[in-house]
C-alpha cells in the first residue's frame, strides 16, 4: 500500500504540474503569435538545415559562446549537461514509481541498458560536476555583485533573486537524487552494482530504511515539478527556448546584413506602403515579430552583452540586456490586451489600460530615446549573446518607427540625410569630386562609364569617405598604388557612384536606403560589375550582404582579403623594414560582422621590422570605434567618447603606429589621438594609418 499511495501522489502532482506549465507555454505562444509573422526565418530554417543542426550541435549542446568565458562557460557547460543526462535519473524514478505500485517493488530498470554501468557513472558524474558548477556559479555571482561593482557588473539590472532561486532549485535537485539513489542502493533496488560512485559513497552514511527510499523519490520527483513550473514562469525559460532561437537565427551570428522592412511578414514596398495600414518598423509591442518575442523570452540575463557594450562602457543609458528585458517586462505587462477578444477589452483594469498608452520609445517611454540612439550596431551583443538575440534587429526597427513615422532623431542626423538625398554622399560635397583623387597618381585609372572593360578585373568602390575625406583618401591611393604594383586591373566609378546608404539604413532611413541602392544596384548591373573590392567595411557589408536584397548580386571583398592574397602570392612583395611597434584596431563591420580578422594581420605580419603589440579588447571582443549605426554623424554628448575610449586602450601599447581598415575608424580614431597629442598625453609622433598604408610604404620603397 505504500508504493500504491507514493504513486498516486507522484502521478497527481505532475499531472498538476504538467497542466501549469502546460498553460504558461500556451499564453507565451499566444502571445509570441499575437506579433508579426515572419516567415521568412521559418525558410531559411528549412533550406538550410544542414546548416541548422551543426548550429544546434555547436551552440546549444557544444555551447561554443558560453566556453569563450571559461569559468562561467565551463560550469554552465555540466550544468547544462546535467539536465539532458539525469533525465535518464527521472526516467528510473518514475520507473520506480510505478513498479513499486504494480509490484511492491520499486526495482526498475530501463530497458537494455538499465543496469550498465557506464552509465550509473554518468549519472553520478555530471551530478557532482553540476554541483561543483553551481558553486562556481554562487562565487561569481558575489564576486560580481552589483552592489560591489555598480555598473562595472555585467549582472546590473538583472533579476537576482530569480537567479539565486534557480541555483537553490537546482540544487534540491541533486541532493534529492542522491538521497534516493543512496536509499536505493540500501534497499537492494539500484539498478547499478558497480559505477554509481557518489551514489554509493551516500549510502553508506544512510540507514537502510524502505521509507526513507520512498521518501527521497518523492522528494526527488516534487523538487523537479516544482522546479518546472518556476522555469516557465522565470528568465530560465531559455532551457526550453534557446533551442529554438538559435534555430530561426540568422548567421552568421545575427549579424551581417540589416533586414528588410516587413508588414504582416511581406517586404515592404515603398511605393505601395501605407503608414495608415502597415507597420513600419516598431512604434508598440505588437509590432514586434514572433522572433522578437522568443529573444525577450530567451534572454537569461547573464549580462555578457551589457558588459561588451561600447555605449555601456562610456557612461551611456544603452544597456543591450535591459533593452529586451524592458520591452520583455512592457510585453508580459500588456498581454492581457494583446491577448483579449473585442469585449474582453472592455473590461481591462485601469492598470493595463494605462500602459497602452506608454509609447515604447519616449521620455517616458518603454525605451528613452538616449538608449535608442546611443548604438553603434557594433555587434558586439549579438556575437556575445549564448542564446543567439539579436539586439541590432530590435534597436533598428524602433528606428525606422522613430525616423520614418515620428520624424524623430538626432537634428544632426536630418544633415547628413539631406545631403544623402540632395548629393548622394554624407557631406553635400559635389560628386564631381569623387574621382579627384586620381589627379593625384601617377598612372591611369579606368573610369567606368557605362560598361566594365573585359580586361577590367575588378569595379574599386571608392566610398564616399574614400573619395571625399582628406585622411581616407590616402587608404584610397594607397589601395589603388598596390592593386596597380600587382597588376590587377580595376576600374571605378567617379561621379556615377552613390552612396551605399549605409548611414541612411542604420539611422533607421528605410526609404533612402532602398532609394540610393536601387540606383547603385542599376548602375552596376548595367555595367556588368561582377567583382568589387571595397575599402570601406561598411560599403563592403552593404554590397556583400545587403544589395542581394535588392537584386545586386556582386562578389565582393574587402581589400585587406585582396591585399593579403596578393601578398601570399608574391605579386606584391613587402621589402623595406619598417621599425615600428603596431597596435591593430578591428573595425566592426570587418570582423564581428564579416568575420575578417586574419587577413589584415597577416598583411603585417609580412611587412619587415614590423612588431605587433594586440589591445585587451581585439577580435571578436574588439571595442568600437564609436562611427557605426550612423553615429558617425551625431553628437556624443553623455558619457564618455567611445573614440577617446579605444585610444586610450591604444596607447596602453605603447605604440608607434595605430592601424586599422577602415575610413571611419580611420577618422575617429585620428580625432580621439590628437586630443590626446594637443593634451601632452600622447607622443607628436603617433599616426593612425590603414593597413594598405603600411604596405605601400614598405613594397614602393623597395
Amino acid at each position: 500500500m505504500l508504493w500504491v499511495a507514493i504513486a498516486i501522489a507522484g502521478l497527481v502532482a505532475t499531472a498538476a504540474a504538467v497542466a501549469l506549465a502546460g498553460r504558461r507555454v500556451l499564453f507565451l505562444y499566444r502571445l509570441a503569435t499575437s506579433g508579426q509573422p515572419a516567415p521568412e526565418r521559418i525558410e531559411y530554417a528549412r533550406q538550410h538545415a544542414g546548416a541548422e543542426v551543426k548550429a544546434q550541435l555547436v551552440e546549444v549542446f557544444g555551447q561554443r559562446k558560453l566556453l569563450k568565458w571559461t569559468p562561467s562557460g565551463t560550469a554552465h557547460f555540466f550544468v547544462m549537461w546535467a539536465f539532458f543526462i539525469l533525465a535518464s535519473v527521472y526516467l528510473e524514478a518514475y520507473g520506480a514509481l510505478v513498479q513499486g505500485a504494480v509490484t511492491g517493488t520499486p526495482d526498475f530498470r530501463i530497458p537494455l541498458i538499465g543496469t550498465w554501468p557506464v552509465l550509473g557513472f554518468l549519472q553520478d558524474f555530471i551530478a557532482v560536476a553540476a554541483l561543483i558548477g553551481l558553486i562556481a556559479f554562487a562565487v561569481i555571482r558575489v564576486k560580481n555583485s552589483p552592489k560591489k561593482l555598480g555598473r562595472g557588473s555585467r549582472f546590473s539590472g538583472s533579476h537576482l533573486g530569480g537567479a539565486w532561486l534557480i541555483l537553490f532549485m537546482i540544487f534540491n535537485v541533486i541532493w534529492t537524487m542522491f538521497l534516493f539513489r543512496g536509499a536505493a542502493v540500501n534497499t537492494g533496488n539500484f539498478p547499478y552494482r558497480s559505477g554509481a560512485f557518489a551514489s554509493q559513497a551516500v549510502a553508506k552514511i544512510l540507514p537502510d530504511s524502505e521509507g526513507l527510499e520512498a521518501a527521497g523519490l518523492l522528494l526527488h520527483i516534487g523538487v523537479m515539478l516544482v522546479f518546472l513550473v518556476i522555469v516557465v514562469n522565470s528568465k530560465h525559460l531559455h532551457i526550453f527556448t534557446a533551442p529554438l532561437n538559435v534555430l530561426f537565427s540568422r548567421r552568421p551570428d545575427g549579424l551581417g546584413p540589416a533586414q528588410p522592412m516587413r508588414s504582416d511578414g511581406k517586404v515592404l514596398d515603398f511605393e505601395e506602403a501605407d503608414p495608415e495600414t502597415d507597420v513600419f518598423g516598431r512604434g508598440k509591442i505588437a509590432d514586434t515579430s514572433w522572433k522578437g518575442f522568443l529573444d525577450f523570452y530567451t534572454c537569461t540575463e547573464c549580462g555578457r552583452c551589457q558588459s561588451q557594450c561600447p555605449a555601456w562602457n562610456t557612461g551611456k543609458p544603452l544597456s543591450p540586456k535591459m533593452l529586451i528585458l524592458d520591452q520583455r517586462d512592457h510585453a508580459f505587462a500588456v498581454a492581457p490586451y494583446l491577448l483579449a477578444g473585442e469585449k474582453e477589452k472592455e473590461s481591462l483594469s485601469q492598470d493595463v489600460l494605462a500602459l497602452l498608452d506608454k509609447p515604447l520609445v519616449g521620455e517616458d517611454g518603454v525605451i528613452h530615446p538616449d538608449v535608442l540612439w546611443s548604438c553603434t550596431n557594433c555587434g558586439a551583443c549579438v556575437e556575445q549573446c549564448p542564446v543567439d538575440i539579436e539586439h541590432i534587429d530590435h534597436i533598428l526597427d524602433m528606428r525606422r518607427y522613430q525616423v520614418m513615422i515620428e520624424s524623430s532623431f538626432p537634428s544632426e542626423a536630418g544633415v547628413m540625410l539631406k545631403n544623402l538625398e540632395n548629393k548622394g554622399n554624407p557631406w553635400g560635397m559635389s560628386e564631381m569630386k569623387r574621382a579627384d583623387w586620381i589627379e593625384e597618381l601617377d598612372f591611369e585609372v579606368t573610369l567606368v562609364d557605362e560598361k566594365m572593360p573585359e580586361d577590367v578585373e575588378y569595379l574599386f568602390w571608392v566610398g564616399c569617405a574614400g573619395a571625399l575625406e582628406d585622411r581616407a583618401k590616402k587608404t584610397t591611393k594607397a589601395v589603388a598604388e598596390l592593386l596597380h604594383i600587382a597588376g590587377v586591373k580595376f576600374g571605378v566609378l567617379g561621379p556615377m557612384e552613390a552612396c551605399s546608404g549605409d548611414p541612411a539604413r542604420r539611422l533607421g532611413m528605410e526609404f533612402l536606403f532602398s532609394m540610393l541602392a536601387q540606383q547603385n544596384v542599376e548602375t552596376l548591373n548595367e555595367a556588368g560589375v561582377k567583382k568589387i573590392v571595397a575599402t570601406c567595411p561598411h560599403c563592403f557589408n552593404t554590397l556583400a550582404n545587403e544589395y542581394p536584397q535588392l537584386g545586386g548580386h556582386y562578389e565582393v571583398v574587402h581589400h585587406t582579403q585582396l591585399l593579403a592574397r596578393l601578398v601570399e602570392e608574391g605579386r606584391l612583395t613587402p621589402i623595406t623594414p619598417i621599425e615600428e611597434k603596431i597596435t591593430y584596431h578591428d573595425p566592426c563591420f570587418l570582423g564581428r560582422h564579416n568575420k575578417v580578422y586574419a587577413q589584415p594581420r597577416d598583411i603585417m605580419a609580412k611587412v619587415p621590422g614590423v612588431t605587433t603589440q594586440e589591445m585587451h579588447r581585439c577580435g571578436d571582443r574588439g571595442f568600437c570605434c564609436g562611427a557605426g549605426g550612423a553615429r558617425m554623424w551625431m553628437e556624443e554628448r553623455i558619457g564618455k567618447r567611445i573614440n577617446t575610449e579605444r585610444v586610450d586602450e591604444a596607447l596602453t601599447t605603447d605604440p608607434d603606429t595605430v592601424s586599422t581598415a577602415c575610413p571611419f575608424c580611420l577618422v575617429m580614431l585620428g580625432d580621439a589621438i590628437n586630443e590626446k597629442k594637443n593634451a601632452g598625453q600622447a607622443k607628436e609622433s603617433i599616426e593612425v594609418v590603414d593597413v594598405a598604408q603600411l604596405l605601400i610604404k614598405s613594397v614602393k620603397q623597395g
